[in-house]
């Protein structure tokens, strides 16, 4: 800056030296005389306003400013861009109201102003040197790779295990058809009636329902014609898991050819052409079921039963006060409890406390009721019967003691007796022992 004032100086040098005698400038038009320092500062300070000027898209950010001898004075933050510049987006030529271009959109990464919604349909330009002509009848779609093996097993297994659980068969149907199972499809009969074997006699029927329902919606009638042919090969396998496999898969194909998922004629197409011992049990189990459909009317379609609370309150009153007699016969308490469980019933294990009860009190002599609290005993300490069906137990009793008084003269003293064994033995507390009735 100040080589450039020098050399500005030296070059107006002349100029200066033929005006020094006379200095008169016209302003408006008025012819003044003004001071030779005066022009001089003047013309400093035009040349330092024309240099800031030219200067100004460099360094308008800097905030520079002229002092009143003509020197330029910066002042603001110094420049914070690696060029020396200061990233500044107010226009430089001091137009505008400072609002971002294009409403906010435009800038890189910007679709659009806030707000806007593009439509599903976008324009196809023919003159897009991209455009191909023939990809404007393509379809696409996507592709789920078939299953393998692991993929199956690992996939299918816990949707018919949870099927087990909620019985919704059109809820496994919808999962299955949104798998692509290729040729691992006529396995799902095989896997459920595996899985089946080895749970409950509900669970089979649930497995016999859901093969009934699934025939027809996803698999085919010759899919699963194929999964029990299949079965039945690996039925020497199958034994090593569930011995009883053989009985069982008869019972399974006599009830799908019940229910018209396997053809009438499928066991007799096995005669003379079966070598292993456990395939012919099975169709001998399946050929006597569907002899006895034909001759004596056997329902076939109730096979397996009806598991847990399906069944009808009557019959599982029944059901419990065989169990009961049974095991005062047999005194097998292992043999009893199993039975209790294969009822399949925790909810109804207040009415088995309740018959046992009753059962002491119409029994004459002790031995009914030392056989009743060696069965109560292990069966509350293994939670198999709850506190609360327990305690529900003896409550329905102690209701019940005034009609059961009638038939029975001294039900008030053989109660409280047994109350007095059963809280001895650990079996009830001291509140429940409190409540029961007297005389």
């Amino acid at each position: 800056t100040e080589t450039n004032n020098f050399t500005d100086s030296y070059m107006s040098g002349d100029e200066e030296k033929s005006n020094s005698a006379k200095i008169n400038n016209e302003i408006n038009g008025n012819w003044i005389t003004v001071p030779a320092g005066t022009v001089q500062e003047a013309r400093l300070k035009a040349k330092a306003k024309r240099r800031l000027r030219k200067n100004s898209s460099r360094d308008s950010g800097r905030g520079d400013s002229l002092s009143d001898n003509g020197d330029t004075v910066r002042f603001g933050p110094p420049p914070t861009s690696p060029k020396g510049k200061v990233l500044d987006r107010r226009s430089r030529q001091g137009k505008g109201r400072g609002l971002p271009k294009k409403g906010g959109a435009g800038g890189k990464g910007v679709w659009g102003t806030p707000g806007q919604v593009y439509e599903d349909e976008q324009q196809v330009d023919v003159r897009d040197p991209n455009y191909d002509e023939d990809q404007e009848n393509c379809v696409y779609e996507t592709v789920v790779l078939p299953l393998d093996e692991d993929a199956f097993v690992r996939t299918v297994t816990p949707i018919v295990k949870e099927y087990f659980e909620h019985g919704d068969a059109y809820e496994v149907a919808e999962l299955l058809s949104e798998l692509n199972l290729g040729t691992m499809r006529s396995d799902v009969p095989l896997l459920a009636v595996s899985l089946a074997m080895e749970a409950k006699a509900s669970h089979r029927e649930l497995t016999s329902r859901l093969l009934s329902h699934l025939c027809g919606r996803v698999l085919t009638h010759s899919e699963v014609e194929a999964a029990f042919h299949k079965l039945l090969q690996e039925l020497p396998d199958l034994v090593l898991d569930t011995p009883t496999a053989p009985r069982l898969v008869g019972q399974f194909i006599a009830r799908a050819v019940a229910d018209h998922i396997l053809p009438t004629n499928f066991v007799e197409g096995y005669k003379g052409r079966v070598d292993c011992g456990h395939t012919r049990a099975a169709l001998d189990r399946a050929a006597v079921l569907l002899k006895m459909r034909r001759e004596t009317g056997l329902r076939i379609d109730n096979l397996w039963g009806l598991g847990g609370g399906q069944r009808p309150v009557n019959q599982l009153i029944k059901e419990v006060n065989l169990l009961l007699k049974e095991y005062v016969l047999s005194g097998d308490v292992a043999e009893a409890e199993c039975c209790l469980r294969e009822l399949e019933v925790p909810h109804f294990h207040h009415q088995f406390v309740y018959e046992a009860i009753v059962m002491v009190l119409e029994s004459s002599g002790d031995t009914t009721l030392r056989m009743i609290l060696k069965l109560l005993k292990p069966l509350y300490d293994s939670s198999v019967i709850t506190v609360d069906q327990m305690r529900r137990g003896y409550e329905r009793v102690y209701m019940d003691i005034a009609d059961i008084n009638i038939d029975v003269p001294c039900a008030y003293s053989l109660l409280e007796y047994f109350v007095d064994q059963s809280f001895s033995s650990g079996v009830i507390d001291k509140n429940l022992r409190d409540l029961c009735p007297c005389r």
